[in-house]
């Protein structure tokens, strides 16, 4: 797969959750299985090894068997793909770049280094040599809203200025607020900006261009379909973005902030409610599982809410 500028990377990026068995262990059987569905689904790029590929988790071992999988599949298909090469030892991720670099994938997706927070000299310094060894395959920096250090937009040209293999941000919009998109707006020549999933009509709308989608959790025929919508016509594509933050504030979130599940464990139960693939219920340790049973319960429920992303 060719490297993609950053004026090339946009729309629906659907990400590969990591399926497992009940113990935890990667089923890869399963996990080619999804691969399939999601190249099906014709979204404008796969992504690996993301917070809800729990990237976090894995051994080297296995991050090289996802990764060649997810090359292979994808460069078949001709489907655009992005790996992952995040770890909180910038040692780690730069290792794991080193060894995918052959797979060509259209971009890397990185995270600063995340044990002890780095300055902003640290962290160029980091980039800089990650794009180094990348060539000419560009790199997505992942800032998410939990990551010790939060990048600012006029921090982004600074970036920039000294990495310009830096092609994409993966970030928050701090809900999409507009005074943020003001600003983002403002510093992100150079970039291609992506923004949660389930608020991309704002985004489109206010600029950003695309989403790493956790709508394609839910069901990526869906979030597909979404974002070609939101293309021709924005109304349609902001009223269902409604229903999708009643969806978000009703059933998910009170699993954040209340039950205290991680992220990852409610982008594998939206896969579960979604019903679209089997990537099993189960967290690897010593992260707790959203129980199956709630997706029971809820499902009917979701379905009045949102039937475009339970009827293909």
């Amino acid at each position: 797969m060719r490297p993609l500028k950053h004026y090339e990377i946009l729309g629906n990026w659907a990400t590969l959750l990591l399926t497992t068995d009940h113990n935890g262990n990667i089923d890869y059987v399963k996990l080619a299985d999804e691969m399939d569905v999601l190249i099906a689904s014709k979204p404008n790029g796969i992504y690996s090894n993301g917070t809800a590929g729990e990237f976090y988790t894995q051994t080297e071992n296995e991050f090289d068997q996802i990764s060649r999988l997810l090359a292979e599949k994808c460069e078949a298909a001709g489907v655009s793909f992005q790996i992952g090469v995040s770890h909180m030892s910038p040692q780690i991720s730069l290792a794991r770049l080193q060894r995918t670099k052959a797979l060509k994938p259209s971009a890397f997706q990185v995270i600063l280094p995340d044990w002890f927070p780095v300055t902003m000299e640290e962290g160029i310094r980091f980039l800089q040599k990650m794009s180094d060894e990348a060539g000419k395959i560009g790199l997505v920096l992942y800032n998410p809203p939990h990551a010790k250090i939060k990048l600012q937009p006029e921090q982004w040209p600074v970036i920039k200025k000294e990495v310009s293999g830096v092609v994409g941000l993966k970030v928050s919009d701090q809900g999409g607020s507009p005074h943020w998109y003001k600003e983002a707006l403002t510093h992100k020549d150079g970039f291609s900006l992506f923004i949660p999933g389930h608020r991309l009509a704002t985004g489109i709308k206010n600029g950003a261009d695309g989403a790493y989608s956790n709508m394609a959790c839910l069901n990526p025929f869906a979030a597909q379909k979404w974002y070609d919508q939101i293309a021709g016509d924005i109304e349609a594509g902001l009223e269902l973005e409604q229903r999708i933050d009643r969806f978000m504030k009703q059933f998910i979130e009170p699993l954040i902030t209340e039950q205290h599940y991680p992220n990852p464990a409610c982008d594998r139960f939206l896969a579960i409610l979604g019903g679209w693939t089997d990537v099993g219920e189960t967290m690897r340790w010593p992260y707790r599982s959203v129980p199956k049973e709630i997706a029971r319960q809820i499902r009917p429920a979701v379905r009045d809410l949102l039937p475009e992303f339970f009827d293909r």
